[in-house]
């Protein structure tokens, strides 16, 4: 699992753990590291890295059947929020730099896990789970890096279900809006905000809901189950999951 260190992440690490797994984590935040390995248990194994790193997604996966003896399960996790910028908001150079760092992060780090594990879950018939946004399927969840981001996120889970079938079920999860620390780009002098700095306080958030729900990371969670379990997603892949009950919210939100 990358970016599971804090957040979404987290609350991951800590159900499939509860589930029985054997994980591993690869984050390359150090603060988020330090917590997972206050709470280690032996069935968790934590890999310093970046998820734009060809080598430290191999090291990771690596470090994974070195431990385990296998993979079954990849989630692509990691990911970085442009704070709603939007086009007008951004001089030229912010847009150039902004677009790398971010879809190095949320694009690329989604590939290079992606091709990294491949033949492991092939020989297990395994399964690949990429976390997406509301920002995947409608407008207002990011500025327009994230959302495109997001949306060529849709794309990769097209494009491996149909390469990587029938060996490797591909599908995506797309939560919406909750408080972590979720962070920007640097590029975009956005690297030490967070996404709970900006959002409106938990109770609030039920107004951009149509179920008047303020959502936490573990309430997205059950989903991620369900997509890991061979039995019971057998016939799933190429699916985007949309969990962030937005259906008509009371009021139009910027909700990631």
């Amino acid at each position: 699992m990358t970016g599971g260190g804090s957040g979404l992440g987290r609350a991951l690490v800590t159900r499939f753990l509860d589930e029985g797994a054997r994980v591993t984590v690869l984050d390359r935040t150090p603060e988020s590291l330090a917590e997972l390995d206050s709470a280690t248990r032996k069935t968790l194994n934590i890999v310093a890295g970046d998820v734009t790193s060809a080598a430290d997604n191999v090291a990771a996966v690596n470090s994974a059947v070195s431990a385990y003896g296998s993979v079954d399960v990849f989630v692509g996790n990691a990911g970085i929020w442009d704070f709603n910028r939007t086009i007008l908001e951004m001089t030229t150079e912010e847009v150039e730099n902004g677009y790398r760092e971010l879809f190095d992060v949320n694009v690329k780090g989604y590939l290079l896990g992606a091709r990294a594990v491949a033949e492991h879950l092939a020989e297990r018939r395994g399964s690949m789970i990429f976390t997406l946004s509301n920002a995947a399927l409608y407008p207002r969840g990011g500025g327009v890096l994230y959302t495109a981001s997001k949306h060529a996120g849709v794309g990769i889970v097209s494009q491996l279900a149909y390469e990587l079938a029938p060996h490797i079920r591909v599908n995506a999860v797309a939560p919406g809006g909750m408080a972590t620390n979720l962070r920007g780009p640097q590029a975009m002098g956005l690297g030490d905000q967070s996404l709970s700095d900006v959002l409106p306080s938990p109770d609030s958030l039920k107004d951009y809901s149509a179920l008047d729900v303020a959502p936490r990371p573990v309430d997205y969670v059950d989903t991620y189950v369900l997509l890991a379990a061979p039995q019971e997603s057998a016939t799933i892949t190429g699916s985007v999951f949309d969990i962030s009950g937005l259906g008509t919210p009371k009021r139009a939100a910027a909700v990631t």
